[in-house]
C-alpha cells in the first residue's frame, strides 16, 4: 500500500476549507466513487485510489479564472495537509500535457492510478450530461449502450476530452468495461447526487 498522508477525513476537511462551488464539490464526490470503483477492478488500494479522485480539483476555486495555476497551486495545499509526494504527483498528472497549463505540457502519465485519474475525471462529465439529458434527469435511466452512443459522438458533451477517457486503456482497462464500471458507480450514489 502506497503511504499518501492524508486521510479520507482530512481529504474532506480540506474540501470544506477551499471548495465553495456545489458542482465542483459533487464532481469530487463522483471521481472518488469511479476511482474507489477502479482500485476494486484492478486490486488496488481503495482508499489511496479514492482520495486521489476526491482531492484532484482542490485548487479548483482558486484556479478556475487562472487555469494556469490549476494543479500548480494545488500542491501547496496538498503538503502542508501531510500529502506525501506521491500522492501529490498523482495529483497533478491529470493536468499533464494540458495546453491550459503550460508549466505541466511537457509531463506525461507513466503509471497505472495516473491513468486511472484522468480518465475518471474526465468520464465524470460524460455520465452527468448524459443524466441531464434524460426526461427525468435520473443516473439510473442512462443505459450502457446510450453512454456509449455518446462516447462516440464527439458533438455531445463535448468539452469532455474522449482522448483523456481512452487512457483508461493505458491503465489496463477496456473502454465498454470502463464506461460500465464509471456508470455503475455513480448510479450507486445517485440519491446522493440528487440524480
Amino acid at each position: 500500500m502506497e503511504n499518501i498522508g492524508i486521510t479520507r477525513d482530512v481529504a474532506l476537511q480540506l474540501i470544506d476549507q477551499h471548495i465553495v462551488d456545489p458542482v465542483t464539490r459533487l464532481h469530487l464526490r463522483e471521481s472518488e466513487e469511479i476511482m474507489r470503483a477502479l482500485a476494486r477492478h484492478f486490486g488496488e488500494d481503495e482508499d489511496v485510489w479514492g482520495i486521489a479522485g476526491l482531492l484532484h480539483d482542490i485548487d479548483w476555486d482558486l484556479t478556475k479564472n487562472d487555469t494556469a495555476q490549476h494543479c500548480i497551486m494545488c500542491q501547496d495545499i496538498l503538503k502542508n495537509a501531510g500529502a506525501t509526494d506521491f500522492l501529490i504527483t498523482t495529483i497533478v498528472s491529470h493536468g499533464y500535457g494540458n495546453e491550459s497549463i503550460p508549466a505541466l505540457m511537457a509531463y506525461k502519465r507513466t503509471m497505472r492510478i495516473q491513468y486511472a485519474l484522468a480518465a475518471a475525471e474526465t468520464l465524470t462529465g460524460l455520465i452527468i450530461a448524459s443524466a441531464l439529458m434524460q426526461p427525468d434527469k435520473k443516473l439510473a435511466s442512462v443505459k450502457a449502450s446510450s453512454l456509449k452512443k455518446k462516447f462516440k459522438n464527439k458533438a455531445f458533451a463535448a468539452r469532455c476530452d474522449r482522448a483523456i477517457i481512452a487512457e483508461c486503456e493505458q491503465a489496463g482497462i477496456a473502454l465498454d468495461d470502463f464506461l460500465n464500471l464509471g456508470l455503475i458507480s455513480l448510479q450507486g450514489i445517485g440519491d446522493e447526487l440528487g440524480m
